[in-house]
């Protein structure tokens, strides 16, 4: 773990750490260049702190908080989030700075047992709705509730001298700070369609509250301060909110058994190629990571779900997929259906009905089936997808 601080503007120090010891985050999602977990301080006639961090990272976080204290104490903790890699310092907080009043949403003093018990009878805090405003003393902070996106209590809050939203969990991604380059869209993309994707509507809801504001730093829990070309973010937060294409092409993706499955992917995708496609992805679900393939379905506007036949069924690495992609909202796309079956072909039949099950999702007709090995003979139907795709 590392700690780094940093002025994010005048007033505002960053103090959050990044975790590199971490394999997934949620136990789920790879981070090969691990994460960070940000909170920032906020000197001015008050002192706040906003967030804490994982308890992973506690004694880095607590040496960052103590040396820009630089021997003041801090008059609140702002708690935009109860999830536990923001939460969890928020007990030592109290113990050591017993003064200091937590200031949260109603719904988030609501929850705060459920992770925190006791919480010391004398512990001060302090609710605030919509529209509310902390005066520090020359620096204010405007309150923005953001519910479900992507816990029910999470807030946001505005600082309208420095032009500057401190975003929750919006905004963030996957990656240390001291790992990112430019990947910001691949990486913020990955951790939007599988942290917050399903709550599209409530991400709108936020949208449209922030809209009005002069905002032209984003400072996320995860990931990156945002400081430049801060419409081109809302844009891809709008569009990846909407459930819209972000790039016109089509994604494929392919759950093999003995390649066979892959070969007749690639080969449709050859295929698109030729016929002007100019952004196709092959997704190899059987060694691709499932949160970049989440992510890439997302992306394009047509998908072809290539699959074997697997015990009467479908195989199990696109069967988790689609579940993964019906959990996380996927609609509104074109797709087609590639199966493969040697003796009794099932996958197309369990494919379009997971699919059906998606909102808005028009099928490609119609589903192409091969049996054992890839052979001459199957491309003709294949050419024939291909040229259904490119038609619509």
């Amino acid at each position: 773990m590392t700690g780094n601080i940093f002025e994010v503007a005048p007033n505002i120090t960053y103090i959050g750490v990044d975790d590199h010891a971490i394999e997934k985050f949620e136990n789920q999602y790879i981070v090969p260049n691990g994460v960070s977990y940000n909170s920032y301080l906020i000197k001015a006639d008050k002192i706040a702190v906003v967030d804490t961090t994982d308890d992973q990272t506690g004694t880095e976080w607590l040496a960052n908080l103590n040396k820009a204290l630089d021997g003041k104490r801090p008059d609140y903790l702002i708690i935009e989030h109860l999830e536990p890699d923001h939460s969890s310092l928020i007990s030592t907080f109290v113990e050591i700075y017993p003064e200091a009043t937590l200031v949260m949403s109603a719904t988030a003093a609501r929850m705060l047992p459920q992770y925190f018990d006791p919480i010391p009878k004398d512990c001060k805090t302090m609710t605030v709705k919509e529209g509310d405003v902390l005066d520090l003393g020359g620096i204010t902070l405007q309150f923005i509730l953001a519910p479900m996106v992507h816990w029910p209590e999470v807030m946001m809050a505005y600082c309208p001298e420095r032009k500057l939203i401190f975003s929750a969990d919006a905004f963030g991604t996957f990656g240390a700070l001291d790992a990112l380059a430019n990947d910001w869209p691949d990486e913020a993309r990955r951790y939007y369609f599988n942290i917050v994707g399903k709550y599209g509507p409530q991400v709108q809801n936020t949208l449209k509250k922030l809209a009005p504001l002069d905002i032209q730093t984003i400072c996320p829990l995860h990931g990156p301060i945002i400081t430049e070309d801060i419409s081109k973010y809302v844009g891809l937060y709008d569009t990846w909110s909407s459930y819209k294409a972000e790039t016109d092409g089509v994604f494929i993706a392919s759950a093999s058994i003995h390649g066979n499955t892959l070969e007749a992917a690639e080969y449709l995708a050859e295929k698109l190629r030729q016929l002007g496609v100019s952004n196709v992805f092959v997704a190899d679900l059987t060694k691709y990571d499932m949160s970049a393939a989440v992510a890439e379905a997302f992306r394009y506007p047509k998908a072809v779900f290539c699959a074997s036949s697997y015990d009467a069924g479908l195989f199990t690495p696109m069967y988790t997929f689609l579940h993964t992609l019906a959990a996380k909202g996927y609609c509104n796309r074109e797709v087609a259906i590639i199966e493969n079956g040697s003796w009794a072909p099932s996958a197309g039949k369990v494919m379009r009905t997971m699919l059906e099950s998606m909102k808005g999702i028009t099928f490609i007709p119609d589903t192409v089936t091969i049996r054992g090995a890839f052979k001459e003979s199957d491309r003709p139907a294949l050419d024939a997808l291909a040229n259904a795709i490119t038609e619509k």
